[in-house]
């Protein structure tokens, strides 16, 4: 059996996985502006495909003292498919059109709910669901209006986390280890889980060949939620509890006149609503007619028109400051939302050509006994008219005609009421364009003095900038005097202390060269002394030698005179012999030099 809840597990997990894509992102309550009217071009748009579209919507009444209420329109095409999700928060909702099938599964029970127009259910945080459009003859769009909150021991829904998270996100956000351990299923298995294609969260319907496909499908959301013994019982007998819608168009009005009906469903008509925050109501009105004014003492209600447009009247009860409370008046048309406050005295009005035809959702579930200003049973019918007269400072008898003769009651006739208060809605809208035009003239006006201004003390801070640049320029200019002043006698300074220092080495260097001078004439004239000593030796020596020569050239004169007399001795002998004399005598001069004296005689 084990095994068999395996199977069955996986098998749906491949189907989810296959045709699952895109969760459905959360809606940020705090992004953009939050207003108590969204109209139908408003919506955001969460997803959209050929199969199907689902946007959603913020809306918060006028006082500004609740968080925004989270509405979501879902739209199936014929014969498609809105993929299994886990539901986050308490989940109320209507069905505008066509017919389908809701299937879901709680901690208590497996259930199927056939679902068509005016249905009317609730389905509890932590179910997992999915819907189904029938294939019909008319081939009519399932439409389902939803508003999300949370039960009644929390205060509000906080659609940041998103109001549903599709299965197939749940499951491929664990490991494929965890998932192959949890599921005992092999590792092929968990592979191609990752990797299957996943469309979108809206596709086309699965074909039902068989009865047991609800039945499959029914173990697989038990198997989901963990109940063992409801799974073998399914498995054995193919049995499943069947669940009831409260239908709103098939119940008898709570009032009904020939200006209109109005309906509402609480926790004594749908037990389901038991212990949720969330009630619903509609209301019809035909051509000319309006719900009278009245304020609801226990809920805020936020509706959405079904056919038809109108009027909307609220009136602030605050006596606070204008701009956190003001009354309202605004005209709505089909698809589009409106909110209104309790406490808050309103009027719905339909026009002259139309009916107006609106279903909504409370904010409690409890039994809300509407208190109406005006009719036969306005709670100041049970006031004492005295009281009144002076509440309104006005006469007994303005009262008594005021209260007198007020046969209809909640809905009452109302012709061009609409037509009148779209007139003063007109020039109301026209009056606040001209007032704006008017404040931005005066914020033109202002920007335009102020940038006056802003130029005017511009330039006088610019002439100041420009005195205070002159002086400082001045003073720049004196200071560059100074310093350049400065300078110069520093240069100066600096200069004769150059030119003393120059002077003082020009004079130690004429100082060294006339030293240098005097040690080289010095050494000159030590060197010509010893040159002319050296000469003077040198002379002497010379001399000494000359007279050395001298002695000895006389020497050897003498000595060849002597031989010469001795020739000449030996040759006048010779010559007596022949004849001839000849007598020579050699005298020595004082200064050395021989002198030969000749005498020549002829015999």
């Amino acid at each position: 059996m084990l095994l068999y809840k395996s199977l069955i597990v996986i098998s749906f997990l491949f189907l989810a996985v296959s045709l699952s894509h895109d969760q459905v992102e959360a809606y940020d309550v705090k992004a953009g502006p939050v207003r108590p009217m969204v109209k139908r071009d408003e919506r955001r748009s969460l997803i959209e495909t050929e199969y199907g579209r689902i946007s959603a919507a913020k809306i918060s009444g006028t006082d500004g003292t609740r968080r925004p209420y989270y509405l979501q329109f879902i739209t199936l095409e014929p014969n498609s498919l809105f993929l299994p999700a886990l539901l986050h928060s308490d989940m109320v909702f209507y069905v505008h059109t066509g017919r389908g099938r809701l299937s879901w599964a709680d901690e208590d029970d497996i259930r199927t709910l056939d679902i068509r127009r005016g249905d009317v259910y609730r389905l509890q945080p932590g179910s997992v669901f999915y819907i189904e459009s029938n294939l019909e003859q008319e081939r009519e769009k399932l439409r389902i209006y939803a508003i999300f909150s949370n039960t009644e021991d929390d205060s509000y829904f906080e659609p940041v986390v998103g109001a549903y998270t599709s299965i197939s996100d749940l499951i491929l956000g664990f490991d494929r280890k965890v998932l192959q351990s949890a599921f005992k299923v092999s590792e092929d298995v968990i592979e191609e889980l990752f990797n299957a294609t996943r469309p979108r969260p809206i596709v086309h319907a699965l074909p039902k060949k068989k009865k047991s496909l609800w039945a499959w499908e029914a173990r697989f959301l038990k198997a989901f939620v963990g109940d063992r013994d409801a799974l073998e019982l399914e498995a054995m007998n193919g049995k499943k509890k069947k669940a009831k819608t409260y239908n709103i168009l098939d119940a008898d009005p709570d009032f009904k006149n020939c200006n209109g009906w109005s309906s509402t469903v609480d926790r004594k008509d749908l037990r389901l609503l038991k212990n949720s925050n969330i009630g619903i109501f509609m209301v019809n009105l035909t051509k000319g007619s309006m719900m009278g004014p009245h304020w609801n003492p226990m809920a805020t209600e936020i509706a959405i028109v079904l056919h038809g447009q109108g009027m909307v009247r609220v009136v602030c009860p605050s006596t606070g400051k204008q701009s956190d409370c003001k009354n309202m008046r605004f005209k709505v048309e089909e698809g589009d939302a409106f909110a209104v406050p309790r406490f808050h005295p309103m009027a719905q009005m339909s026009f002259n050509n139309d009916s107006f035809v609106f279903v909504g959702f409370s904010t409690s579930t409890s039994t809300n006994y509407p208190q109406f200003l005006a009719g036969k049973r306005s709670v100041l019918q049970e006031l004492d008219k005295q009281i009144l007269s002076v509440s309104f400072n006005v006469s007994n008898t303005t009262i008594n005609q005021l209260l007198a003769r007020q046969e209809e009651y909640i809905i009452l006739d109302c012709t061009s009421c609409a037509e009148e208060e779209e007139s003063i809605m007109q020039e109301e809208i026209r009056r606040e364009r001209e007032e704006e035009e008017a404040r931005e003239r005066e914020k033109e006006r202002k920007r335009e003095e102020e940038a006056r201004k802003r130029q005017e003390e511009e330039e006088a801070r610019k002439r100041e900038e420009e005195e205070a640049r002159r002086r400082e320029e001045e003073e720049e200019r004196k200071r560059q005097e100074e310093e350049e002043e400065e300078a110069r006698r520093r240069e100066e300074e600096e200069k004769r202390e150059q030119e003393e220092e120059e002077r003082r080495r020009e004079e130690a260097r004429r100082q060294e060269e006339e030293r240098q001078r005097r040690e080289q004439e010095e050494e000159e004239e030590r060197e010509r002394e010893e040159r002319r000593e050296a000469e003077e030796e040198e002379r002497e020596a010379w001399e000494k030698q000359q007279e050395k020569e001298r002695r000895r050239e006389e020497e050897a004169e003498r000595e060849r005179e002597r031989e010469e007399e001795e020739r000449q001795w030996d040759e006048g002998q010779q010559k007596e012999e022949g004849g001839e004399f000849v007598r020579a005598k050699v005298k020595i001069s004082g200064d050395g030099n021989r002198m030969v004296l000749t005498n020549v005689l002829k015999l």
